[in-house]
């Protein structure tokens, strides 16, 4: 959206084309002045308004006298076509992108440099902080102070790209192989040495490369719910991306959006007058800067406040009325939304509730409060489960590796082998060989960039993962907790035939019902939106609403009150207008029992159908309080919705509703959707008395919650993840923000604010429930193949380990390390592909059950070893056996353990899909290899690599190494039965229960006494109190008063 309006200080009020000025005059609670006459001017600190000088704004030429009925008027009739525009507009902005080779550049584009460090950290020259509202920064001192405070982001350390590719040669994986290399050297085995450094960097090249296509691929989509910034430049108000900001920025701040960087409130944004009386002040150095708003974080009261008694007001911080509201929740645990007056600071990162005013940026986002604190654990990265669990199998691996080289120098003592000698049958190139096979060398490349990969394959869902972890936990889920408008149901409220109260007007409760609304056409809320809209259908009452009505007063809607209430005038009279709940207007009005009754039977019926109802009232004057009826909003179920929820429930992922409605409508939305109706009132849940495991058995089985404040979501998580559960939880506003954190996997759903994607593990940029249970699959795709790939590559290590030491321990004999090298490089090659591959997805929550995959490795790779042992026994008789015309045992050997490894992911990966071409051709790359080099003998070894075993092989080896096609062809034939009996196994394995829960965790694990007495802490409050006599501070510790009863 394109705010420009151009700032004057020669006449008028708003700019009269200004739509969201003129109808968010009245969003913060401010007082206004009628017909554009200026306020009277005084000074005032709390309670109390300061008045100045009108400043006012040069007209556009172009645009008729608006007031903000009259704006608010357009915005009706123009509704769908700005919204038609504004798509047009953003689908028509383009990227530059690189050219296709330039595959190292980001596909957003180069970035730019990062500036150089402030001379003095964070704390910008007070010359800076002088910058006018109404003309703003220019484009040059923008890039001055751009070069010296750097970008308003908090990034990590500027990667650098050659430490970025020498980070795929560390870790204790790969510092084994590269152990080998240097053995190699020390042998003089210069193929070994190649081909080791050809594995390291095969490994860090795709590592790098997929890395970085699927990282662009993110980034390209996380462009689009970037932070924004409403800003003042070159005298001309302007949306540019948050990054941009630089200290001394006039941004506008208004409810809905995140703060973009630590500011300071100056003036309401309808006031642009009151900048000169700010300037005053803070030349009077009369606020109290950062510090002092830091410990006084959560609106209370300062020190000196305190020593006075009520009527020392003079000596408060604050100056005139709330500009806005802000949720500092994450920053300083304040549940409530704090207010800032003029001179406060707003923190980077906090979401604006209400309100709209001008700010000055402070200084940068590295140097805000949030980053600041984010600095001081910088370095700390939260590697997850996921690194936790790689870590866990390298070191086993490692472990293992050692055990078999000292096994295999025990042989060697027996078979008097020497540390070094000639030939390959010494101590040394058995260590050799087993430091090649006993460590998967791709593993972490090949996991990560599976992950990378599919979250790429994410982002073309529409689904933007925050952080690779992610993945593994929204595959790990076995609880969901949706919210119901926009994800259960199509977000396309509408207004269905009001009930009108006797003798009054449908058309005058329609023009009440606006009146009573929020006119911030910025950030209309939903109900707000549709209730101005639909006023389409009501021509009478838009006539109504051009009489030349002033707003006075707005005050927001709040869970206490459960009402919008509305002062205005027309002419002479005064109105109060209110809209809310049906039982909290009612009872504003002084009505017998009988007409109080009828109205909530009316509320029940509504319910019953599904519908939400809204009371409408107002008040004249003096006059009592008139009823004029109930307005009934119907928001439809999506048509997949209930058989998304039946896929869920296949899946083992129960949804749970969480909605803000009455219970009588979540039932009935529940019964549409086939949810079930267990559902409860959130706060009788919370506040009734239920403590410890009663509470978290309702809170297990109910299918639903109504009337949900944030609050009560976080603590649903919470009881939640106490009995085992994963659990996600979507959200889409500044007050979901602490939920979406405390959940295992935050959900920020399409249209989400700000806040709940900064929060949000994953950002959904299409709405409904099925586009997450449609993650959730490919969560659990993307899981699968880093698991199969994980169990392939244990039973690969164990296979050699198992047979190459046996075998030198028994017969003194090895395969050379020159093959024992490709051996390696043909695995890695073959699974390269293994991110591509076709995955199913699993019917329940998926885990990484170490101990199954350890179990099935070892069985799996026992039985290889066993294959291996039988083709070489054949060989032991004196027609060769499994060698039909001529053959080298090494190169026997080395086709059989090629074919029958790289085959093995057919195995793991599981028979319920078909693998991909991509993994199908690179497999059958490396088997056409494996079969060249044994027809030609490569790399076979003098003399056909023949080696003194013990007791002596009495076939005759090919002096070239060469092998005939039809041993090869045997060969082939064998490795296929080897395989298909493996399959067998591994099916047969799978199939027994106590091996499938095998490592499994409790996702409904009860502690009973823990849980009641966490519930009975829960129920405890500290009260404080003054006394009187001593003047000092009293804590009792009392128990908490249980809600009231409700209906509805």
């Amino acid at each position: 959206m394109d705010f420009l309006t151009q700032r004057q200080q020669d006449g008028g009020g708003v700019a009269p084309d200004d739509v969201e000025a003129q109808g968010a005059r009245h969003s913060n609670g401010a007082d206004y002045q009628s017909g554009g006459q200026p306020a009277a001017q005084g000074a005032g600190h709390s309670g109390e308004h300061i008045r100045f000088g009108d400043y006012r704004m040069k007209e556009p030429s172009k645009s008729a006298d608006l007031n903000e009925y009259e704006a608010l008027d357009r915005f009706i009739t123009n509704f769908d076509v700005e919204r038609r525009a504004s798509l047009a507009s953003a689908m028509s902005r383009k990227r530059k992108m690189p050219k296709w080779w330039q595959f190292w550049k980001s596909r957003k584009g180069e970035l730019e440099e990062e500036a150089p460090e402030p001379t003095e950290v964070g704390k910008p020259p007070d010359s800076w902080l002088d910058t006018d509202i109404h003309a703003g920064l220019t484009s040059q001192q923008v890039d001055e102070r751009r070069r010296r405070f750097g970008y308003n982001e908090l990034v990590a350390e500027k990667e650098n790209m050659i430490a970025k590719v020498l980070s795929y040669f560390q870790g204790p994986i790969l510092y084994v192989m590269e152990l080998a290399a240097l053995l190699a050297v020390g042998l003089g085995d210069w193929i070994d040495f190649g081909v080791i450094i050809g594995i390291l960097c095969l490994n860090a090249f795709v590592g790098f490369y997929q890395e970085k296509q699927a990282a662009d691929v993110v980034a390209s989509l996380k462009g689009d719910i970037a932070m924004k910034a409403y800003v003042v430049r070159n005298g001309e108000e302007e949306q540019i991306l948050a990054r941009e900001l630089v200290p001394g920025d006039i941004i506008i701040i208004q409810e809905g959006q995140t703060v973009p960087g630590d500011a300071q409130l100056i003036c309401d944004y309808t006031r642009p007058h009151d900048f000169e009386q700010f300037k005053e002040l803070r030349n009077e150095d009369k606020f109290g800067g950062e510090e002092e708003e830091t410990r006084n974080g959560k609106g209370q009261k300062t020190k000196d406040e305190e020593k006075g008694n009520e009527d020392d007001d003079d000596e408060s911080v604050h100056y005139g009325e709330p500009l806005v509201a802000c949720d500092q929740s994450a920053i300083t645990g304040e549940s409530l939304a704090v207010d800032k007056y003029m001179g406060d600071v707003l923190y980077y990162t906090t979401g604006c509730k209400r309100g709209k005013a001008f700010a000055i940026m402070t200084t940068s986002a590295k140097y805000s409060f949030v980053g600041r604190t984010a600095s001081l654990v910088q370095g700390a990265k939260d590697q997850g489960h996921f690194k936790a669990v790689m870590d866990s199998i390298g070191t086993s691996l490692l472990v293992l590796v050692m055990f078999w080289i000292l096994v295999a120098w025990i042989g060697g003592f027996f078979h008097h082998l020497r540390i070094a000698e000639p030939g390959v049958q010494n101590l040394l190139h058995y260590t050799l060989v087993l430091l090649i096979i006993g460590v998967p060398v791709g593993l972490p490349v090949v996991t990560t960039t599976t992950l990378a990969v599919g979250a790429a394959y994410l982002a073309k869902q529409k689904a933007i993962v925050q952080k690779l972890t992610a993945i593994e936990s929204l595959a790990g889920v076995n609880v969901l907790c949706s919210d119901k408008t926009g994800t259960l149901t199509a977000n396309k409220l509408s207004i269905r035939e009001p009930f009108v109260a006797e003798g009054q007007d449908v058309n005058w409760m329609m023009a009440v019902a606006a009146l009573a609304s929020s006119h911030n056409i910025a950030s209309l809320d939903p109900i707000d939106k549709v209730t101005i809209t639909t006023l389409k259908r009501y021509p009478k009452a838009r006539e109504i609403l051009r009489q030349g009505w002033v707003t006075d007063k707005f005050t927001p809607f709040d869970p206490v009150s459960k009402r919008i209430t509305t002062e205005c005038h027309l002419g002479s009279d005064k109105y109060i207008c209110a809209k809310g709940a049906p039982r909290a207007i009612v009872n504003l009005a002084n009505v017998s029992d009988e007409v109080r009754t009828m109205y909530n039977q009316k509320a029940r019926e509504f319910a019953l159908r599904g519908f939400r109802s809204l009371g409408v009232a107002y008040k004249k004057n003096d006059e009592p309080w008139v009823l004029l009826g109930l307005l009934s909003m119907f928001d439809p179920p999506r048509e997949d919705t209930a058989q998304t929820i039946i896929e869920a429930a296949h899946l083992g992922v129960p949804v749970k509703m969480l909605t803000g409605d009455a219970i009588a409508i979540a039932k009935e939305t529940c019964k549409m959707l086939g949810l079930g109706t267990k559902v409860y009132n959130s706060e009788k849940l919370i506040h009734s008395g239920l403590t410890g495991t009663v509470q978290h058995d309702l809170v297990q089985r109910a299918d639903g919650f109504a009337e949900v404040f944030p609050e009560h979501k976080y603590q649903v998580v919470e009881m939640l993840q106490q009995r085992g559960s994963l659990t996600a939880m979507t959200g889409d506003g500044v007050n979901d923000a602490p939920s979406l954190k405390k959940a295992d996997c935050g959900i920020a759903v399409e249209g989400s604010s700000e806040a709940a994607q900064a929060a949000a593990d994953i950002v959904f940029l299409a709405p409904g429930l099925s586009t997450i249970i449609l993650s959730i699959k490919t969560s659990r795709q993307i899981f699968q193949r880093m698991k199969a790939y994980v169990q392939y590559r244990i039973a690969l290590c164990l296979h050699l380990e198992i047979y190459l030491t046996t075998s030198m321990v028994i017969i003194n004999e090895t395969i050379r390390p020159d093959l024992i090298v490709f051996i390696a490089l043909f695995a890695d090659l073959a699974t390269v592909a293994v991110a591509y591959d076709n995955a199913h997805v699993e019917p329940r929550p998926v885990e990484w059950q170490l101990k199954k995959i350890w179990v099935i490795s070892v069985i799996l790779g026992s039985l290889l070893a066993a294959g291996t042992w039988i083709i070489r026994g054949t060989m032991f008789l004196i027609n060769g056996g499994v060698v039909q015309r001529f053959g080298s045992i090494q190169e026997v050997l080395f086709l059989e353990v090629a074919l029958t490894e790289n085959w093995l992911i057919f195995v793991t990966r599981g028979g319920q899909t078909w693998p991909s071409w991509q993994l199908v051709g690179a497999i059958l790359g490396v088997d056409a290899l494996a079969t060249i080099f044994t027809l030609f003998g490569w790399l076979s070894g003098s003399g056909g690599g023949v080696m003194e075993t013990t007791p002596q092989t009495q076939f005759v080896n090919s002096a070239n190494g060469w092998t005939d096609i039809v041993t090869v062809v045997v060969v082939w034939a064998y490795s296929i039965g080897v395989l298909i009996f493996i399959a067998i196994v591994y099916l047969a394995l799978n199939s027994f229960e106590w091996i499938n829960n095998l490592g499994r965790k409790d996702r409904n694990k009860k502690d009973t006494q823990i849980e009641n007495i966490i519930g009975h802490i829960n129920k405890l409050a500290i009260e404080h109190e003054v006394d009187d006599k001593t003047g000092r501070d009293k804590y009792f510790i009392v128990e908490k008063t249980a809600a009231d009863e409700e209906d509805i």
